[in-house]
């Protein structure tokens, strides 16, 4: 059996599940697990299930087909078992780690329990050195509570009903995310977090320390852009944190300046050991990365690194046929990465995900911007804002160190806040979300309602699927006034901004369109209803030629609008019913994907010119 000391490893594609704060000592606890079904909710304790009759390969839901299991029907409870060897005792702590639980969560750990979890797409942890045996196998026991038919928790593209339908897909639940233990010193590096100063060429450093903290603890902290060493710090520890702010040298000169800079086109990173020390004695040693890039609007144009930038996304569900919500493997995750960028886009907006770490690893190391969007809750109550703050909270301190992340999206279409236009109480929860992500996060901007209805935000967008190519022009071309614009109604019979709330000259983004219908599959594309047919989509082409003329007029006349500073195209590929991808669910282009770069590349001709 593999043990913790077997699995030394720093290097990049080893799948390290943290890839910000990654240590030599850790191991995976992925694989085949003991499983029950639990659907009336009888078991409390793991010493009360007597016949464990399924396995379960995890950490595939237990909907998809990889899992093993491939049940799609409706549990509102589950339990997972699997041993494991690690040795207890030591001056070391041995942490549990879970990168995501649909939905509720408890943990055991030989039977003694150790953590519990409320949330479907964020991390937690449990130190089990306490409930470790002294030797020999230890055994694990997770309860996961998902109830399918609840619609007050963030639950995002999972469907409430039995079969998909519409623009909703299988549910998710259970383990989804990467079980993993690591060993850590008794006193130990326990977060890490980064941010950029691209004003000052500077970074500002914090680090917490859990364990025994004491006096004339340092920390150093190095950093490299690929060979080269910029900064190598030494930092007092004081009431466990270190929080300090790290100047580079600047080269003054753009050309240089840019060497350094993060963006789509070059996404420079920078490299970093952090050590933990007691005197000379180094007590822990994580590496991670952070990059120099500052993201932002100014007047009616979105920044990236002091200069306007055209964002050019693709709407990417994060969905696979027979892994579902989870990816089937961390190659996978880089391929959909690299795909996007070889289809023209410089971003993606994750819709309604929130998007594995190492997901957006591939993306910091490879260059794509990424949109990161709340799951919504789909019924208005005091518990599904709640629970949306709370989980809101736990994604973006999770994720706020990497630089592909420029933009936070709590509130889709009105989804979980129906009533925005009538009820004041709808209103207050877009308006506490927004700010309390800038609160969390104030140096990037917050789109508060992505769609319509907009009210706080820093960028408005736009979902038209019009696919009238005039209507479009009509609707957004230069003859149109922006009180015109912003007084009309749009598809759906929604405004775009609330009384009270007109345009202050913000970005305005067309943030979903196009969701051409292309059938690549046998089966009959030309009877799309949006409820009832095999297929969805907003538009249909019944072949290749039709698809790429389409797809080309509506990029073409959505480039030229001077009104838009981005845009968003739905979408990346199909997912289930939907089959409005640019590529198969399997990620096949359904037309050359050089015609789809050729299209996608006229922005940036765009852009430049007029520049």
């Amino acid at each position: 059996m593999t043990t913790l000391a077997d699995a030394e490893r720093f290097c990049d594609d080893d799948a390290y599940p943290r890839p910000q704060l990654r240590r030599a000592n850790w191991r995976s606890l992925d694989g085949s697990w003991l499983f029950a079904f639990d659907d009336e909710k009888r078991y409390t304790h793991p010493c009360e299930i007597e016949q464990w009759p399924l396995r379960i390969e995890v950490p595939f839901p237990i909907e998809s087909v990889a899992s093993g299991i491939g049940d799609r029907g409706f549990h509102k409870a589950c339990w997972y078992q699997r041993d494991f060897d690690v040795e207890a005792g030591g001056d070391s702590r041995v942490i549990l780690h879970f990168g995501a639980v649909d939905y509720a969560a408890k943990v055991w750990v030989n039977g003694h329990f150790v953590a519990s979890h409320e949330g479907g797409h964020t991390p937690f942890q449990a130190d089990i050195t306490g409930a470790l045996n002294s030797s020999g196998l230890q055994v694990v026991t997770v309860r996961v509570e998902d109830d399918p038919h609840e619609l007050n928790k963030p639950r995002g593209k999972q469907d409430w009903q039995l079969e998909p339908h519409s623009i909703w897909y299988p549910r998710t639940t259970g383990i989804w995310q990467t079980v993993w233990i690591e060993r850590v010193a008794r006193t130990h590096i326990q977060k890490v977090r980064w941010t950029p100063h691209v004003e000052g060429f500077a970074l500002t450093f914090e680090a917490r320390v859990a364990g025994e903290i004491r006096e004339g603890m340092t920390m150093d902290v190095e950093i490299r852009h690929r060979d080269r060493l910029v900064a190598n710090d030494r930092y007092m520890v004081i009431d466990g944190e270190v929080d300090r702010r790290i100047i580079l040298s600047d080269p003054g000169i753009d050309d240089f300046r840019n060497e350094l800079l993060w963006s789509p086109e070059r996404p420079q990173l920078l490299d970093a050991v952090i050590r933990l020390r007691q005197g000379e004695v180094v007590l822990d040693e994580v590496r991670s990365y952070t990059a120099l890039r500052s993201v932002g609007v100014l007047r009616d144009r979105f920044m990236l690194n002091g200069r306007p930038y055209h964002l050019k996304l693709v709407l990417d569900q994060g969905y696979w046929p027979e892994t579902l919500l989870a990816a089937p493997s961390d190659a996978a995750l880089r391929r959909d990465v690299e795909l996007a960028k070889a289809m023209g886009f410089n971003g993606v907006r994750k819709h309604q995900k929130i998007e594995s770490p190492r997901y957006l690893y591939w993306a910091d190391r490879l260059g794509l911007l990424v949109w990161e969007e709340m799951p919504s809750a789909y019924r208005f109550t005091r518990t599904a804002i709640k629970r949306t703050v709370k989980e809101w909270g736990e994604a973006i301190e999770r994720d706020f160190s990497h630089p592909c992340i420029i933009t936070w999206v709590p509130f889709n279409e009105s989804w979980g806040v129906p009533e925005l236009t009538s009820v004041g109480a709808h209103q207050h929860a877009v308006a506490a979300l927004y700010y309390l992500t800038k609160t969390l996060d104030p140096t990037r901007p917050v789109i508060g309602n992505d769609g319509w209805e907009s009210s706080d935000t820093d960028i408005i967008g736009i979902h038209d699927y019009d696919a009238n190519i005039e209507h479009m022009r009509q609707r957004y071309g230069p003859e149109v006034s922006t009180e015109q614009l912003f007084d009309r109604r749009r598809p759906g019979g929604r405004i775009l901004t609330l009384d009270g709330y007109p345009h202050r000259g913000q970005p305005v983004m067309l943030t979903e369109f196009g969701g051409i219908a292309f059938d690549t599959r046998p089966r009959k594309a030309s009877d799309v209803d949006g409820e009832t047919a095999e297929i969805w989509g907003y538009s249909v082409a019944e072949a290749a030629d039709e698809f790429a003329r389409k797809f080309h007029e509506l990029i073409e006349a959505v480039t030229f609008t001077a009104l838009f500073s981005g845009y968003c195209y739905t979408q990346f590929a199909d997912t289930f019913q939907e089959a409005n991808g640019l590529l198969t669910e399997d990620r096949v282009p359904k037309i050359p994907i050089e015609q789809i770069r050729k299209a996608v590349g006229m922005s940036r001709t765009h852009i430049q010119g007029a520049a």
